[in-house]
């Protein structure tokens, strides 16, 4: 019998069985790992209630021939309690998840930043002392900056002319300059490209200054950033609320 343990926070749950549940956790030190949780949906179950999504845990894993095992679970922090009751929190949370989920795809491969970036991500929307929509786009800029598609905001993209530039391309990967621009290039506004900028280096000052119309802009750029890199939407992207901005 092979045992390790590691903490995780867990992406996604599955129905396996009459019973049992596969649980999808993005681990500290194993990346993303699937496992069996047998018995979780019995109402007798030790610790059904610790692998449900949001919850952050220590976890005790037995290795299987195809899934591993879950044998035990501790709870480090039940983000859900903050976030279930709380809308534009739970939507902005699932939009976490599934980001994470999407930019982890190879089982096993250690990504110790992006668990860092989701654990942060979710325990600031529990707090629930920051807005969570700018919470969340600080998350999903940080998060494509992990997977190699950091978007250039204060130079071109193309050529790294110093900006700011009055141009933005999703296609090119953010600002450009006028040289370098593509046709149907955006022109957000100043406030909107320094609001990213703070949003990218967590300064938490300037983002709170930002105008209402630089972070709905703002939102809509990396939104559309995030669904040029990955190809396709989030499920969860639509509903999150932003009625704050």
């Amino acid at each position: 019998m092979t045992l390790y343990r590691d903490t995780g926070v867990v992406l996604r749950v599955q129905k396996l069985g009459e019973a049992d549940r596969i649980i999808t956790l993005l681990t500290q030190r194993h990346g993303k790992v699937r496992a069996v949780a047998k018995g979780v949906r019995r109402t007798t179950s030790r610790f059904g209630a610790r692998v449900e999504p949001f919850a952050h845990v220590d976890v005790q894993f037995y290795t299987g021939r195809t899934l591993d095992i879950i044998t035990q679970v501790q709870t480090l922090d039940a983000f859900g309690a903050g976030l279930v009751g709380d809308y534009p929190r739970y939507t902005a949370a699932c939009a976490v998840l599934e980001t994470a989920d999407r930019l982890s795809a190879e089982e096993g491969e250690p990504v110790l930043r992006l668990y860092l970036l989701v654990a942060g991500a979710l325990r600031a929307l529990a707090d629930g002392q920051r807005d969570a929509t700018l919470v969340l786009d600080a998350f999903l800029l940080r998060a494509m900056a992990f997977a190699g598609w950091s978007p250039a905001v204060l130079e071109c993209a193309r050529c790294n002319e110093p900006g700011p530039h009055r141009s933005f391309s999703v296609a090119a990967g953010g600002s450009v300059c006028p040289r370098c621009r593509p046709p149907g290039s955006a022109t957000p506004a100043p406030e909107t490209l320094d609001l990213l900028d703070a949003l990218m280096h967590g300064q938490w000052g300037r983002v709170d200054a930002a105008p209402a119309g630089a972070r709905r802009e703002g939102s809509g750029l990396v939104a559309a950033l995030l669904q040029w890199h990955l190809e396709r939407q989030l499920r969860s992207l639509p509903l999150v609320e932003r009625k704050s901005l």
